[in-house]
Order: C-alpha cells, then sequence, then structure tokens
C-alpha cells in the first residue's frame, strides 16, 4: 500500500518514546484532517501510538512495513471520532465479509447516519476505502485499534 502524508519525519534510531513526542509535535501544527508518515524503528512505537491515539482522537490509519525494521505510520489529526448510530463487528470475519454486510446493513440506516464498522481483516484497510469510494459511501474517520483490528465510521449519503 502506498501511503500519502503531508508531512514525513523519520525518526529511526531513536527510542521510545521520542518517536511519540516527535509525532505529537508535529500534529499539533497540522490542520485537522492532514496527515502525518512517522518512520520509526523503535518496537515499542506501534502500541505507544495505539494508545496516544485512543487518548487523543487521532487516528492511527494505517501501519506499514519499511526497511529493515522500519515501520511507517500513518497518523490523521482528527478531532473527536464521530458518533455511529450503529456498530458492525466483524473481526473473525474475512474479506469481503465486512464490505457485503456493511453495504447490507448501511441500506436499511437513514441519509446522513454513519455505521462503525470494526473488522481484524488485513485487506480492509484497501477494500473498504476503494469501496466507499466507489459507492458514493462517506469515510469519515478510520483507525487501527488495538488487536491489530480497524474501525471504519462510514457517512450514508
Amino acid at each position: 500500500m502506498s501511503l500519502h502524508a503531508d508531512v514525513t519525519i523519520d525518526l529511526s534510531e531513536l527510542t521510545c518514546p521520542a518517536p511519540l513526542l516527535g509525532a505529537k509535535k508535529v500534529l499539533d501544527d497540522l490542520a485537522p484532517g492532514q496527515t502525518l508518515q512517522l518512520v520509526s524503528d523503535c518496537s515499542g512505537t506501534h502500541e505507544d501510538l495505539l494508545a496516544w491515539c485512543e487518548h487523543t482522537g487521532h487516528s492511527l490509519v494505517a501501519t506499514t512495513p519499511g526497511e529493515g525494521r522500519k515501520t511507517l505510520y500513518l497518523l490523521r489529526k482528527t478531532g473527536n471520532k464521530p458518533v455511529p448510530q450503529a456498530l458492525l463487528d466483524m473481526r473473525g470475519i474475512a474479506c469481503p465479509g465486512p464490505v457485503i454486510e456493511a453495504k447490507r446493513l448501511l441500506q436499511h440506516m437513514g441519509r446522513g447516519e454513519i455505521l462503525q464498522l470494526v473488522t481484524d481483516c488485513t485487506a480492509a484497510i484497501d477494500d473498504v476505502p476503494t469501496w466507499g469510494e466507489a459507492a458514493s459511501i462517506d469515510l469519515v474517520y478510520q483507525r487501527e485499534v488495538a488487536g491489530g483490528a480497524y474501525e471504519f465510521y462510514l457517512r450514508k449519503p
């Protein structure tokens, strides 16, 4: 997956909590919706970012292996998470199951309502945004959560 970011910082060779502190400093200066790609080789960065995003409302959009021991983290500056009208927990269900069930559930929701889709299917990080764009579903928020799962907040048009 190709990561597009408004800003990239490489904090490789710095131990925790330096990558988290560097990300915080840069995100503080970004506008809501802008993204930061953080490059780190510290083994604790992933868990630090998950906990910090849970606390701040920012989102860890994607985690991608980089060169050698490096990992690329795509973070989005956000405000508060949207309030969903429905929750669809599809952990343990392989793709395309989460997209099929989300589509079915959104058909029964009202215009402008938000569905929170939770899945641990690794293909979902690409499948859900691609499907949303093709179906004119507004992906208003997404983030990685603990346990290798992702949350997607989808607004019905």
